[in-house]
């Protein structure tokens, strides 16, 4: 293997919990970099003023066809 280390200890001597715990963080802080940001759904009040498809009901009922 001729290749550096991604992370290396430089000071002291961490203990096998410790570096347990900087694996973790790093392999959480790579995945949530690489993930796809979810798409925000739009609220109650923006969707309330968008005109949607008619739904048949009592309502639709009287109007022409």
């Amino acid at each position: 293997m001729d290749e550096e280390p991604l992370v290396s200890v430089v000071r002291g001597n961490p203990t096998d919990l410790e570096l347990a715990a900087l694996v973790v963080v790093m392999a959480a802080r790579s995945t949530s970099a690489n993930a796809a940001a979810p798409t925000p759904r739009p609220s109650t009040w923006a969707r309330s003023a968008r005109p949607s498809m008619p739904r048949p009901g009592w309502r639709n009922s009287s109007l022409p066809r």
